[in-house]
């Protein structure tokens, strides 16, 4: 198998993927994050996030279960929410 055969993730699409997103809790973080990630995954339905504060309820994490279509659509995700002024974390 030469390298240009191996596939470029090990995901098989499309599946349901989380994408974990922290930063500082502001009022409209979900709304905010909902609205970046339906750019690039128009069918994301708001009602899959989960929210948790931190211990100290300084920060807040959201769980977001997409439907990917493809590592490019992920990649644009994550380069959208990366670049966002209230994220400080996405894995």
């Amino acid at each position: 198998m030469s390298s240009s055969d191996k596939p470029e993730t090990l995901l098989t699409f499309p599946c349901d993927f989380p994408i974990k997103v922290m930063g500082k809790r502001v009022d409209g973080f979900a709304q905010e994050m909902t609205a970046v990630i339906l750019v690039n995954a128009p069918d994301f339905d708001p009602v899959n996030i989960e929210m948790r504060a931190s211990a100290g309820g300084k920060y807040i994490s959201l769980t977001c279960t997409i439907n990917a279509q493809s590592q490019a659509q992920l990649d644009a995700i994550y380069r959208s929410l990366t670049s966002h002024p209230l994220v400080s974390i996405v894995l």
